[in-house]
């Protein structure tokens, strides 16, 4: 099995690499929603710059570029402490997994397919244990 690796996409590639994914709806509904779920999950999160990453299986998500942890608490129960990588794929496999239920169809699956890859991304991070609590 071939590992999964992420690359930075530089910031003069940042609008071509999302609207290759996801079109208009990653500013319009992916990215704020992102950003809004990160707010709901940690009290520590106050916005901020975000790196965002490709992933060499047709994944992406973003993160908070960040080098102090964030405390955060879920309604599933799970309360803990993330880096601030581990709550940017937290927080974009919750805005894929809701958004996969979007009545945007093509859209939809397109989030369906990313939060797949993004948590098989996931299986081999440092932090899998804490981001599988977090969204279970």
């Amino acid at each position: 099995m071939t590992a999964i690796t992420r690359r930075t996409i530089k910031d003069e590639d940042r609008v071509r690499h999302t609207d290759k994914l996801f079109g208009f709806h990653f500013p319009l509904h992916l990215e704020p929603l992102v950003y809004a779920t990160a707010d709901r999950l940690s009290c520590d999160y106050k916005g901020g710059y975000w790196e965002f990453y490709a992933l060499n299986n047709g994944g992406f998500y973003m993160a908070p570029a960040e080098d102090k942890p964030f405390h955060i608490s879920c309604e599933n129960g799970f309360a803990g402490e993330l880096s601030a990588d581990a709550l940017g794929i937290t927080a974009c496999l919750y805005a894929y997994s809701y958004l996969s239920f979007s009545d945007l169809l093509g859209f939809a699956y397109m989030c369906a397919e990313q939060y797949h890859r993004l948590r098989e991304y996931t299986l081999d991070h440092s932090e899998a244990e804490e981001i599988m609590a977090a969204i279970d």
